[in-house]
């Protein structure tokens, strides 16, 4: 039983009974953390919710936000971090179903998928177990119902070897006269469940979600994993559409974590009414399975339909033209219970309240706790410790040290990872994998950009400046392919709550996130939070995973590959002796310690619109390539820029502009945030320069066969460069 003794006590008065068996285990459910967020609700109402373009926001299966006058984008985040470490292949594939349901659930056509990733390092046979059948699993899913997984990220720690971290995004596009929300409205409508059958598999699948792993939960926890068929889904998919479009659909939702206890409960509860149902009616694929099994069950690719009665006939032949098992299972009722039946037995019967809205737990003691121990520090100047580690760096071959960057599993090119994706399907996609941020075609002007990004190195060192630097990175990647922020979803990935340090640096990483999203005016429409992300006293490093989109017009849209000899390359935005948690730090040694970036929230709102504004306004289309500048620092930056389209670069570094004091490693190497490098047409440059009005210098010139850094000792050719980024990981998984 999972229920604490609190929340035993709490059903007992609000029920005014000991409830049974069944009643137990559908409570136990919506009690998890996975679909109760009792943790975690009083923190997330720190962040904006509400915009000028936000149609719906959190509450929902995804968010709603304005792309057009008649057009909506419909984004959610979900992770599938415990069923992936158990069954990678499974778990990952079903990840992607469930997000793409909940899409789907809204009236949208699912348009991208992303995934952002975490695993221990490659040399661990386990961790490319891991890797190998995740990116397969997201593959053959993605693949096969026919939707293109167009970007993401992934990074690899030890500290994520025995608990990867899976999270996928998908967007879809609906009219917005056509949005269906996951809400039973009127009493007498009937409960519809279609796709595939109810199974065996699944169940505990929230539960399990949510407590920590064990050496034996691989085989323990199996049954936990549900069982995902892309074939089927692609026939729901189909389904859904045609039904939304000649039914007067009342409500739909998926049937995700929680299954049918958790779809129906809170479809009428959002109705404020009640619901029966009827387990006899319900499809199954296996004999013999109990009331507890049938209501708990997370079998994947299930819908739940609210409709008229007078609307059943036809509908149900929709679903007999696609062959999907259909029936109607159910009632809205105006009793305020969900009530479950078998035959003329009624064997539960649970306020739907209850069910959908438990009672969240107290933790700021926690935080409390967390910060009078004085485990947080939110970063101010450069400690002590920083000034001294810095004789630990000088001395050594910045060429070698830029090629071992470039060729570090985190920097190095993920061609193994996307090449894998369909990404090119529905012919939407402008800007592949590989960029900054994809772009996706909305109509003959208009495109949206969507990204993904997180920095765990940044944020276990503070969770403050690592949770609002990924939300900097994010918007910084949308608003180098030329979009305007529209809108935020993140996905939250935590250790176990009931530990201090893990709930504090949840709390302060979420304060941080909020911070950016306000001073940028970027809502967080959507998300999700997954905590107990460890296995026997290994807690992952915190991964607040974010994706932003953008809006942005296709005569705007920018890359990031040098493309003319004779360009001027601008950094635009200030370097500080910042090397805590960098990917430099890692290679020197070995591990990650000091203070991380600091997010000078005012300073980096200025850079990234006054970028925006210049991409706007390049009519003549001056601006030739655009880069943001974080994970590898300028080194890294600048040689993407040049591996892309294979065009060198002199670089003085001396213009760089920086605070004082300040060695030649740490101006190359530095993740400081808010910069970008942009590369400017010659003719164009002081025109450029003159639009704008934050810290910027003229750095270098584009052209040549090398990567020159004035004063410093690099000057590698640009074909060593590209052999170091390429190939990493492909000799890991030959």
């Amino acid at each position: 039983m999972a229920l604490t003794d609190a929340e035993l006590e709490f059903v007992r008065k609000e029920l005014g009974r000991e409830p049974n068996q069944l009643e137990y285990g559908m409570l136990e459910i919506m009690f998890s953390e996975h679909c109760s967020y009792k943790s975690s609700r009083p923190i997330l109402k720190l962040f904006p919710t509400d915009g000028e373009k936000v149609i719906l926001g959190p509450g929902d299966d995804a968010g709603i936000v304005e792309l057009t006058e008649n057009l909506a984008l419909v984004i959610g985040m979900e992770s599938h971090n415990h069923p992936s470490a158990i069954e990678p292949y499974g778990g990952a594939g079903t990840g992607i179903g469930g997000i793409i349901r909940d899409i789907i659930s809204m009236g949208a056509m699912p348009v991208v998928l992303l995934d952002s990733l975490r695993f221990g390092h490659l040399e661990d046979e386990r961790s490319r177990y891991l890797f190998e059948y995740v990116v397969k699993g997201i593959s053959d899913y993605g693949n096969r119902v026919g939707i293109p997984t167009v970007g993401g990220e992934v990074e690899f720690d030890d500290n994520f070897q025995f608990n990867p971290l899976v999270n996928v995004v998908c967007a879809g596009i609906v009219e917005k006269n056509n949005i269906v929300r996951g809400i039973a409205p009127n009493v007498g409508d009937l409960f519809v469940l279609m796709g595939g059958r109810t199974g065996r598999d699944g169940i505990h699948g929230v539960t399990f979600a949510s407590r920590e792993l064990i050496t034996s939960s691989e085989i323990e926890d199996r049954p936990a994993v549900q069982i995902g068929d892309p074939f089927t889904k692609k026939q729901v998919l189909e389904a859904c559409l045609e039904a939304l479009e000649k039914i007067n659909v009342q409500g739909l939702k998926d049937l995700g974590g929680g299954g049918l206890t958790c779809c129906i409960s809170e479809m009428s509860a959002k109705g404020g009414n009640g619901g029966r149902v009827k387990l006899e009616k319900i499809p199954l694929r296996e004999e013999g399975m109990t009331p507890y099994e049938i209501m708990l069950s997370e079998s994947q690719e299930r819908m739940v339909f609210v409709i008229h009665p007078q609307d059943r006939v036809e509908l149900m032949e929709i679903f007999e033209k696609f062959e999907l098992p259909a029936a109607v299972i159910g009632e809205v009722t105006d009793t305020g219970n969900l009530m479950i039946t078998q035959g003329n037995e009624v064997i539960a019967d649970i306020p739907t309240e209850l069910l959908s809205d438990p009672p969240v737990i107290e933790r700021e003691c926690l935080v409390e706790q967390y910060v009078k121990e004085g485990d947080f520090k939110r970063p101010i100047s450069r400690s002590d410790e920083q000034l001294k580690s810095k004789a630990e760096f000088n001395d050594l071959d910045l060429n070698d040290i830029l090629l071992n960057l470039l060729s570090s599993q985190n920097i190095a090119s993920k061609e193994w990872v996307y090449r894998q994706y369909d990404h090119e399907v529905q012919i939407g996609t402008i800007i592949k994998p590989g960029e900054d941020a994809a772009v996706i075609r909305v109509d003959d002007e208009t495109a949206f950009a969507i990204t993904s990004d997180c920095n765990s190195s940044h944020t276990k060192l503070n969770p403050y400046h690592g949770g609002s630097g990924s939300v900097c990175e994010a918007i910084r990647n949308v608003v180098s392919v030329g979009a305007e922020p529209l809108c935020i979803v993140d996905c939250l990935n935590f250790g176990n709550p009931e530990k201090p340090e893990v709930f504090g640096q949840f709390k302060e990483c979420v304060q941080g996130m909020a911070d950016v999203a306000n001073r940028f005016q970027t809502p967080v429409i959507s998300g999700n939070v997954s905590f107990y992300n460890e296995t026997e006293g290994v807690t992952v490093n915190p991964s607040p995973v974010v994706s932003v989109a953008g809006l942005v017009k296709i005569k705007d849209i920018k890359t990031s590959g040098f493309k003319n000899k004779g360009d001027k390359i601008i950094i635009i935005g200030k370097t500080y002796s910042e090397l805590g948690g960098s990917e430099y730090q890692k290679l020197l040694q070995g591990n990650i310690k000091d203070q991380p970036p600091k997010v000078r929230i005012d300073d980096e709102y200025d850079v990234t619109m006054a970028v925006l504004d210049l991409i706007k306004n390049d009519s003549d289309n001056n601006i030739t390539a655009v880069h943001d500048c974080s994970t590898g620092g300028l080194g890294v930056a600048i040689s993407e820029m040049v591996i892309s389209e294979g065009l060198g670069a002199v670089i003085d570094i001396s213009e760089v502009p920086t605070e004082e004091s300040m060695e030649d490693f740490e101006t190359v190497f530095s993740e400081s945030h808010g910069r970008f490098i942009v590369s400017v047409k010659d003719e164009a440059l002081n025109e450029v320069l003159d639009k704008l009005n934050v810290s910027s210098a003229v750095i270098g010139t584009v052209g040549g066969d090398f990567l020159i850094i004035n004063g410093t000792s690099i000057n590698i050719p640009v074909s060593k460069l590209n052999n170091s980024y390429k190939g990493v990981i492909e000799k890991f998984m030959a």
